[in-house]
């Protein structure tokens, strides 16, 4: 039985417009969100993640802390509107545990916690708006606001989630393609070339899993790049923050003292 809107047509364009292997555009904002230590909101096409991050700091529960290395605590919370169907998600919900279980299990080869003994690092995940690739938006989003608070990481994660239509592979795929197409989100280090994360909800034919893979590996060097270079950016204006900072001109701070005394 066919989809009711065409997955991929002859010419080789999905449904969005896009070719087979290209990706949605990508929006990252690194600006501070209240009290957290580290921010990030992350845009995959229509797909919109903010993750705020507090930590290391000291755990909650006593009975929780490990006395070599930090404990990740990883909680989610999907908005009402972030989908057509207005279902309020609790934080009990099946699915929200599910993701939280496997961002938490991507990030703890990753994050350094054997530098904060009996320490808690925080991550919450809030989910603005959804039309397919959750998971991997969640996984940059993570990275990224990690990377703002000052935790130490052995490298980036990025992820990127793929599919197979027909014989065709695609990458980055949207809630019609996913609802369609049995796919998977892989997550890699790029610098190590390592894999945090590969999982599918739907079968996939064994013969095809490795076309995918290699395909949504290279997807993430792609994301790196543009995850680096908002890093990068984010720094470059916090040091021209700080030296537009007020200055003395040289032999004035003797003045504004004597101006002080009288």
């Amino acid at each position: 039985m066919s989809s009711r809107v065409e997955i991929l047509n002859d010419g080789g364009f999905r449904s969005d417009g896009r070719k087979q292997y290209e990706l949605r555009d990508i929006t990252i904002d690194l600006s501070q969100q209240g009290t957290a230590d580290g921010s990030a909101t992350i845009t995959h096409g229509l797909t919109q993640v903010m993750v705020t991050v507090f930590g290391p700091r000291e755990a909650k529960m006593r009975s929780q802390t490990l006395h070599d290395r930090a404990v990740l605590n990883v909680e989610m919370n999907v908005a009402p509107f972030s989908t057509g169907e207005r279902r309020k998600r609790s934080r009990a919900d099946r699915r929200i545990l599910e993701l939280s279980a496997a961002i938490e299990s991507t990030f703890e080869p990753v994050v350094q916690t054997s530098l904060y003994p009996r320490s808690q690092i925080d991550i919450y995940v809030h989910v603005l708006q959804q039309d397919g690739g959750l998971l991997q938006a969640c996984i940059n989003a993570t990275t990224l606001a990690l990377i703002i608070a000052g935790v130490p990481l052995h490298d980036f994660v990025c992820a990127v989630s793929g599919g197979v239509h027909s014989t065709e592979p695609l990458l980055d795929l949207t809630t019609l393609e996913e609802n369609d197409l049995p796919n998977l989100t892989v997550a890699v280090m790029p610098r190590t070339r390592k894999v945090t994360l590969v999982t599918m909800e739907t079968r996939l034919h064994v013969d095809r899993f490795r076309d995918i893979f290699e395909l949504a590996c290279e997807a993430g060097q792609a994301i790196h790049k543009e995850m680096k270079r908002a890093v990068r950016d984010r720094t470059v204006a916090l040091v021209g923050a700080m030296d537009a900072g007020p200055k003395h001109p040289s032999g004035d701070p003797d003045r504004d003292v004597m101006m002080e005394d009288r």
